[in-house]
């Protein structure tokens, strides 16, 4: 039997401009709410991410973080 599927977990996000646009683009791509896809792209991280590409990524992103916050 399936999961059920409830929200039952909230928290307060801030977030960037493009990663909120970016958020909303594929909640509604995928017919989803904001907190469904959440869900979804937490709970299915590891096979929806190239581990490689993510760390790369996440090097690029660290190393621009303070200019970002200026």
């Amino acid at each position: 039997m399936p999961k059920r599927f409830r929200l039952t977990r909230r928290f307060p996000a801030a977030m960037t401009e493009d990663g909120y646009r970016r958020l909303k683009r594929f909640a509604n791509e995928a017919g989803l709410n904001d907190g469904e896809a959440l869900s979804f792209l937490f709970e299915n991280f590891d096979s929806i991410t190239d581990d490689e590409a993510l760390g790369h990524r996440l090097r690029l992103f660290n190393a621009e973080l303070e200019a970002r916050k200026r």
